[in-house]
């Protein structure tokens, strides 16, 4: 049974989606508002559904603040449709945007979705290419599977889960040129049916975190094809 956080202030739609995700093995806890205890009622669910046009901190806030202590799956509900929206709400750290109506099968799955693409690796430790030397005067960059980390020097970088994915796509194809459509599928599952600009602008958030301070780059733009990740800049 997944434990469901519902922070919706439309009772009519609490009361829906209670209902028929109940029906569906979920138990959904339910907030009309961001609280002060949110990040402590947070850590007891499985993922968060979040509505955008919330009273108070409005929903991309909301997620700004669960993702700075918590890598748990966040769905943004509204009925808001436009791309920026939707770019806004992937850039605060959600991993899915779903515009209302949507039938409970339909969130079911997407929720399930969302599960899938964060759950750790079955792998027992990381794979040898998971590992990628970064210039000495920064320390070396390492990917660690296991422990859901990128790290520098040994000390975790403040990536979001889904730069974490992006890294992994790039630790396993070190060197290989990947086109915004095999990392749209690598690092947001092809249960995800997204615009591959979603990936230019994942990388634009991601370079600053893991470059290093000589003005290089890790993540080389290939026009007309990609990117490709060079360990060693």
């Amino acid at each position: 049974m997944v434990r469901l956080l519902l922070i919706e202030d439309d009772p009519a739609i609490v009361d829906a989606l209670t209902l028929s995700l109940g029906r569906l093995d979920h138990t959904v806890e339910h907030l009309a508002a961001a609280t002060d205890d949110l990040e402590q009622r947070v850590t007891a669910a499985d993922a968060v559904i979040l509505d955008v046009g919330l009273p108070g901190e409005d929903g991309f806030a909301v997620c700004r603040r669960i993702r700075r202590s918590s890598t748990v799956p966040i769905l943004m509900l509204t009925a808001r449709s436009d791309d920026i929206d939707t770019v806004a709400g992937l850039e605060a750290g959600a991993d899915d945007y779903v515009v209302k109506p949507v039938s409970p099968r339909v969130l079911d799955a997407r929720i399930k979705a969302a599960l899938r693409r964060t759950a750790p690796s079955a792998d027992p430790a990381p794979a040898p290419s998971g590992e990628v030397a970064a210039p000495s005067n920064d320390g070396p960059l390492t990917v660690d599977r296991a422990g859901a980390e990128v790290l520098r020097d040994g000390a975790p970088l403040p990536l979001t889960p889904t730069e974490k994915r992006l890294m992994y796509a790039f630790a396993d194809h070190p060197g290989q040129v990947l086109s915004r459509e095999q990392l749209l599928a690598m690092a947001w599952n092809q249960d995800f049916l997204g615009d591959s600009r979603l990936v230019d602008n994942a990388i634009l958030r991601l370079r600053p975190k893991i470059d290093p301070h000589d003005g290089t780059s890790h993540i080389e733009t290939v026009r007309g094809f990609g990117y490709r990740f060079r360990p060693t800049p």
